[in-house]
């Protein structure tokens, strides 16, 4: 909702295909591929977090890791605050959404409380 507002208002057009994976290098977003890589080692322990955190660094630079990583932190954080208290989509954007949802597949994903 809020990246869609944001783009709206901005007048970029971004694929929020990229979300998932679907579209990292048509997404309009510099280095979509890197960090989405980065955020799934981030979040994945099997995942090689030290090589991706250098080359995050190394490709982008070292303001630009920490702000990853802070983007990274913040949305995890709000997801697991709303699945751990069983906030669910409010009623007045499950229509607003619907399209969104279902191109993204984000209905069908583990932590998405169901139904909305």
């Amino acid at each position: 909702m809020l990246l869609r507002g944001s783009s709206d208002h901005t007048g970029d057009t971004y694929d929020f295909r990229s979300i998932n994976g679907e579209a990292a290098d048509a997404s309009g977003i510099p280095h979509a591929r890197l960090l989405i890589q980065f955020a799934e080692a981030v979040l994945d322990s099997k995942a090689d977090f030290v090589s991706m955190r250098q080359e995050v660094k190394q490709t982008l630079s070292t303001p630009a890791l920490v702000d990853s990583a802070a983007v990274i932190a913040i949305f995890n954080a709000v997801v697991r605050i709303a699945d751990a208290t069983g906030i669910s989509l409010e009623d007045y954007k499950v229509d607003l959404t619907a399209t969104l949802r279902s191109e993204l597949g984000i209905d069908n994903l583990r932590a998405a409380p169901q139904p909305f």
